[in-house]
């Protein structure tokens, strides 16, 4: 077989060489980048070079004064308690070639894709502010694509390897490319983190664990609004059925020891 002057096609851990004779579809592995993470119940062993971390809703209508949830009288500050963590560790995790997968609430603008049911849990009465309305604050439309209700918060800015992928319900997998991009990328050990802990967190969390990814969720750089014990529930929950629990500093100190 003639493998001169093949050329890639696809992502380097997912890609066929060919040229106009031969298609090289081996894929040769990477050379594993091991390092290890404590975390609340086992000490783990897992490759960098298969990590991805998706930070999940860390957006202006979740997180700042003037969006939604604060638009409709829910105290915000405890979803933001996650942004100073997520702070120090997207750097280490940049630094590290760890991609780091922002999967935001991102309706259409026409919400066809988004059922009656759906947008009743968000506008019960039909006469509030739900998905696609104008803040009261900017008029930007609620959890609308391109919008600045769905942008991150300025805090966690977003650098140019950054990935995104738009949600429409609160896992990230359903109706979305997020499989098929972290497949393509070589992914099958994810870091969770964002909010809200106990619903798009957790609902993302336990749908890649049913497409067979290994699940570790970064306890202080996820927060909700919901009571505490929500929270309780769903550190146990993953720890008990879904994956691993670890905070940012054990995350860092495994970054830290990478020496590949």
């Amino acid at each position: 077989m003639d493998t001169s002057n093949l050329h890639p096609l696809g992502t380097p851990a997912n890609a066929w060489w060919v040229n106009a004779q031969v298609a090289d579809i081996s894929r040769p592995e990477q050379p594993p980048r091991l390092v290890t993470l404590n975390t609340q119940t086992k000490q783990l062993r897992f490759d960098l070079n298969k990590t991805a971390c998706l930070v999940i809703d860390m957006q202006n209508d979740f997180c700042h004064p003037n969006g939604w949830l604060a638009s409709i009288g829910v105290d915000v500050a405890p979803a933001r308690q996650a942004i100073q963590p997520l702070q120090t560790l997207l750097p280490a995790l940049r630094t590290a070639q760890v991609p780091v997968v922002w999967v935001n609430w991102g309706n259409r603008p026409d919400l066809l894709n988004i059922s009656a049911g759906l947008r009743h849990v968000y506008n019960p009465s039909g006469v509030g502010v739900g998905l696609g309305d104008p803040l009261p604050a900017n008029n930007a439309p609620v959890l609308t694509k391109g919008s600045w209700a769905a942008a991150v918060v300025d805090e966690l800015g977003l650098q140019p390897e950054d990935v995104w992928v738009d949600k429409y319900r609160m896992s990230g997998f359903w109706d979305t490319p997020l499989d098929s991009i972290l497949r393509n990328l070589g992914k099958t050990t994810l870091l969770f983190a964002g909010v809200n802990i106990d619903q798009c967190v957790m609902a993302t969390l336990q749908d890649a664990n049913f497409l067979g990814y290994d699940c570790i969720l970064i306890s202080d750089c996820s927060a909700t609004t919901s009571p505490d014990y929500c929270t309780q529930a769903t550190l146990y929950n993953v720890n008990q059925c879904f994956g691993f629990v670890a905070d940012s500093p054990a995350v860092a100190a495994a970054l830290e020891s990478d020496s590949g």
